[in-house]
């Protein structure tokens, strides 16, 4: 049976209250909520202070489970509390607080031999999320956020767009001057995806070398800055009525392409 938290004087009451303040400058703790992506958390590795269960629903066994075997408390709190916790956002039936692991760094690209996916500009966080299950899914050795406009990759939206596996591979926030001088000095080729590339995606397959898979936004693609470093463009075939492809399903068209390599490493 599990302890009921039924006062707002509770500690964690007050805790939960902070974490979902959206001025905080200083990120430490995050709030993850819904059980799918508290449990990929929990896999990855993610500490948390405690878990919490609305009283009228029960936790998923799936997510006790992952509780206990990382000695995670898990408590309920009455529903009312929680809706007061919450007041007009959607109140998620479960949820918990983690501590925010520390950042990863562009050298930390270097612990896999996958490819990386390099976002550039790119600010809507769905589109975001997308790319970064993706990317855990078919064998992304990281993900480069570009002036993304986030402080922290432990931005609620962003955990809940990824479904929590923005903690699962290194997501790296960078400035375009830091992510052009690192790319500059590695021997990863760097391909640029654009409407009229000089290569179809298609001709990615069979490169057994890694690469920097490098997207812009749907509106004002790369940056001019990356000219310089780039190997090549790559371009994926559309129906020539249609305007474009959203960021997201690019890259995982890119990635699908990769596929073999990227899993078998």
């Amino acid at each position: 049976m599990l302890d009921i938290i039924t006062t707002r004087s509770d500690p964690a009451v007050q805790r939960i209250i902070d974490v979902t303040k959206h001025s905080r400058s200083i990120v430490r703790t995050a709030l993850i909520e819904d059980a799918e992506p508290l449990v990929q958390c929990i896999r990855a590795g993610v500490e948390f202070v405690e878990v919490y269960g609305i009283d009228t629903n029960p936790v998923p066994d799936a997510l006790l489970t992952a509780c206990r075997q990382r000695n995670i408390p898990v408590r309920l709190i009455e529903s009312s509390i929680v809706k007061q916790i919450f007041k007009t956002d959607k109140v998620p039936k479960t949820f918990g607080i983690a501590r925010v692991p520390r950042p990863w760094g562009l050298n930390d690209l270097a612990r896999s031999t996958g490819d990386v996916i390099v976002l550039d500009g790119v600010k809507i966080v769905g589109n975001i999320g997308a790319i970064v299950r993706t990317s855990f899914a078919l064998g992304s050795a990281g993900i480069v956020l570009v002036d993304s406009d986030l402080v922290s990759i432990a931005d609620r939206r962003l955990v809940r767009a990824s479904r929590g596996y923005v903690f699962s591979l290194p997501v790296i926030l960078a400035s375009r001057t830091e992510a052009v001088d690192y790319f500059r000095g590695t021997d990863m080729r760097l391909m640029a995806f654009d409407a009229d590339g000089e290569f179809a995606v298609s001709d990615l397959r069979n490169v057994d070398e890694r690469l920097a898979l490098l997207f812009g936004s749907e509106k004002t693609g790369t940056s001019s800055d990356f000219e310089g470093i780039s190997a090549g463009s790559v371009s994926i075939p559309i129906n020539p009525a249609a305007e474009s492809l959203n960021v997201s399903v690019s890259a995982g068209i890119a990635l699908y392409e990769r596929v073999a390599r990227n899993l078998s490493r």
